[in-house]
């Protein structure tokens, strides 16, 4: 496989992302995306990553107690 990547400012505010996927093996043919970025003042986090993020236990729990609740308060309505 072989990844082609362009990356284009269009203007101040909006990047072009481009990229090629050619791999004869699993494609007929190449294929292109092309996706625009547009600038914002919004504060960017990493969120792909979670190894020492302690937090996010307590998060989880706390969203799988509200889907247990939700599935309690729908069996009592079904009554």
């Amino acid at each position: 496989m072989h990844l082609t990547e362009r990356i284009t400012r269009m203007d101040p505010d909006t990047i072009l992302y481009e990229y090629t996927v050619d791999d004869p093996t699993a494609f007929t043919k190449p294929w292109t995306v092309k996706t625009t970025w547009s600038k914002f003042d919004e504060v960017i986090y990493e969120y792909a990553c979670h190894e020492g993020n302690y937090g996010i236990m307590g998060s989880l729990s706390g969203a799988r107690a509200v889907d247990k609740a939700a599935v309690g308060t729908a069996k009592a309505g079904s009554k």
